[in-house]
């Protein structure tokens, strides 16, 4: 049985976007291109934002750390600390209103 820290996991990639010149930073917790289930730590500093892209499919985000706002179209909905957003199945971004770490939970269609 594997186990992983998230919140160890969440402070290595926020220090990680911290001197990357995106401010972001991102590592495959669990899953990949063999795997249907898909994780993806994702930090972002504040003011930094994954631009509006297609869904990935059956997807959400666990906010581990800080304050995020999830946009589609007209809809939007703030995260923070604890928070799991569900991904709408259409274009979308996501801001962070905070240095932000997020649990990205992806099931690929295979």
């Amino acid at each position: 049985m594997e186990r992983s820290s998230l919140t160890a996991l969440a402070r290595e990639q926020l220090a990680r976007a911290a001197t990357a010149p995106s401010g972001r930073s991102a590592s495959t917790v669990y899953g990949g291109h063999e795997h249907v289930l898909r994780q993806t730590l994702i930090a972002l500093n504040a003011g930094q934002q994954l631009e509006e892209h297609e869904s990935p499919g059956e997807a959400t985000l666990q906010v581990l750390t800080g304050r995020v706002r999830l946009v589609a179209g007209d809809a939007s909905g703030d995260g923070s600390t604890g928070d799991l957003l569900i991904i709408p199945d259409s274009r979308h971004s996501l801001e962070a209103l905070e240095d932000a770490a997020v649990l990205l939970t992806v099931a690929n269609r295979r």
